[in-house]
């Protein structure tokens, strides 16, 4: 006899999650994801100036801001044909890279540990045990007794004054809790270090990028970051080498406390490696250009299609003909007017509520497609699209996480194992590790091209009569980002943005094919169905942004849907 679960909302995201599964005999049979809010950004942007569009897109999300920004100028300078200066490229290149560290530490620590690590069992720890374990894994110089006794006494006064605060509502005791106390109490140790090190890599945004959330030094044509050497109020060696320090503490955290945690998780539930794989069809486009004209990249894009690694085709260029031509937009089973098919430059957004129908229209997200397909898209995507192309830095932290997980499980894993929920967290970690050298590398290239005495930031340009169309892509932390743009006589006509939550998000389409989401719950266990803590864990590997899939609030006031927490 089949159950039917649903949580609504979906917690430690960013925006309003609902999912719905069908469990029977112990495991997930059916499933549906639905966003529960509008979001209005493309209707607010019609008859606007091209220019203001960045700084717009940038309040879809509370979170995703600076990906939003730098994919709109991005969008309008494909529509006007315009290459920015190098300097600006690279500018451009460390916000998105240490926006990335962010992002990814916060993710797995903040937004995700909670599903593998019991808090209440790390009280049962011994600390000395605890600092020997790790110091047996990591040189991290945080690892040491002082810390793991600190942070126990630290957990313990949380509980003696019922201050628990985050800690309180976790799914403790859970049977699909397996990891040992002293296991669960590095964790903890590891989770409160990680509210310090995110903090450190967000720091960089806000020095280049005027501050953070919302960074305000771009522009269509470059960025507004004034280079003079000489002067202390515009980007300088004493700024730049205060970055690079920065850079360098959020590398060591990184590559010597994040992939080491990620191994540590994967080989102690590796039970759970078979599950969560859903649509093996991937996504990811190429970023952190290193030329003018963006054909050049230090991470890899491109397509797979059933998993074949084997058969990736590579996406190569900003202005590259195969991803422009072969995204589309379903709204069959969406909250729209209508029931199309369309390309994003073809597209509207005319909302239509009706209620959730299983059956019919039940989210307000898109069903993104490529080539007609649903795909995967977000580190996952990347890491083995890289994989399957020979990118050196990607096969490297891979084969360290692999080999560091396999020696701990004392068995040989191989990059299958990454189709699957532990495999997005290992690929997430696998690409922070890039990240973190490829940060410093931009790093370097800038400061050498100053060093050269180029100190361009800005191409100068001006709108053509008519209309013009543009797309601009971005690898962001949570997949492929692409803005959208129609441009008639200096404003725009038409915009969308295609976001990592919407193609992951999405519903089912006009054929029936569920999305990344639903596909990838098909087959889960639940060991307690009033506890389902197995679907949470395979949601949050994806890391969901609602506030970027959906597409405001009724102006009138009128209830649209209400929501129930479990």
């Amino acid at each position: 006899m089949s159950k039917r679960i649903v949580i609504d909302p979906i917690t430690r995201i960013e925006g309003h999650l609902r999912i719905d599964v069908e469990v029977e005999g112990g495991a997930v049979r059916d499933a549906w994801s639905s966003g529960q809010m509008w979001r209005g950004i493309e209707t607010i942007l019609k008859g606007r100036d091209p220019r203001d569009a960045w700084l717009f897109t940038q309040r879809i999300c509370g979170v995703c801001t600076t990906v939003h920004a730098i994919t709109s100028v991005r969008a309008v300078e494909n529509a006007l044909g315009i290459e920015i200066p190098l300097n600006a490229q690279l500018i451009r290149n460390i916000i998105i890279a240490a926006h990335c560290l962010h992002d990814h530490i916060v993710h797995f620590y903040q937004l995700s540990a909670l599903d593998w690590v019991d808090v209440v069992s790390a009280l049962k720890a011994d600390p000395d045990k605890t600092a020997a374990l790790a110091e047996s894994l990591s040189a991290w110089p945080r690892n040491s007794k002082h810390e793991m006794r600190a942070v126990k006494a630290k957990l313990a006064e949380f509980v003696e004054r019922g201050q628990l605060g985050i800690f309180a509502n976790g799914y403790w005791g859970h049977p699909a809790m397996k990891l040992p106390p002293e296991v669960n109490l590095l964790a903890v140790a590891h989770y409160l270090q990680a509210l310090e090190y995110q903090k450190i890599a967000n720091q960089v945004v806000t020095l280049l990028g005027s501050k953070t959330p919302n960074i305000q030094n771009l522009a269509v044509g470059g960025v507004a970051n004034a280079i003079n050497l000489d002067n202390p109020a515009t980007l300088n060696m004493d700024k730049l080498y205060k970055i690079k320090g920065l850079l360098e503490q959020a590398a060591a955290f990184v590559q010597q406390v994040y992939l080491i945690d990620l191994a540590a998780v994967a080989a102690m539930y590796a039970d759970w490696l078979p599950y969560g794989k859903g649509v093996t069809n991937y996504l990811a486009v190429p970023d952190l250009p290193l030329d003018r004209a963006g054909k050049v990249f230090d991470l890899p894009g491109g397509t797979i299609f059933n998993g074949d690694l084997g058969a990736v085709k590579e996406i190569k260029s900003f202005d590259d003909p195969y991803f422009r031509d072969n995204v589309s937009e379903s709204i069959a089973r969406a909250w729209y007017d209508g029931d199309w098919d369309r390309h994003p430059w073809e597209e509207d957004t005319i909302p239509r509520y009706t209620d959730f129908d299983p059956n019919g229209k039940y989210s307000w997200v898109k069903a993104p497609r490529f080539q007609g397909k649903p795909m995967q898209v977000g580190p996952l995507a990347q890491v083995l699209v890289g994989y399957a192309l020979g990118h050196e830095p990607i096969k490297r932290w891979a084969d360290v996480v692999l080999e560091t997980a396999g020696s701990l499980a004392k068995a040989k894993l191989s990059p299958a194992i990454l189709h699957s929920t532990l495999g997005r967290h290992a690929a997430r970690g696998i690409r922070a590790a890039v990240m973190s050298e490829l940060a410093l590398k931009h790093w370097q290239l800038l400061v050498e091209n100053i060093g050269k005495g180029d100190i361009e930031i800005f191409t100068p340009w001006q709108y053509p009569r008519g209309e013009i169309r543009g797309f601009g892509f971005h690898e962001a932390p949570r997949g492929t980002l692409s803005h959208w743009v129609v441009i008639r006589d200096g404003k725009i006509a038409n915009y969308q943005a295609v976001v990592p939550s919407t193609w992951n998000a999405g519903p089912r389409d006009g054929k029936g094919q569920k999305g990344p989401y639903e596909a990838s719950l098909v087959g889960n266990p639940v060991a307690d169905a009033e506890r389902p803590l197995e679907v949470l864990r395979t949601v949050h590997s994806f890391d969901p942004c609602l506030a970027c899939a959906i597409h405001t609030v009724d102006p009138t006031g009128r209830e649209l849907s209400r929501v129930r927490t479990l």
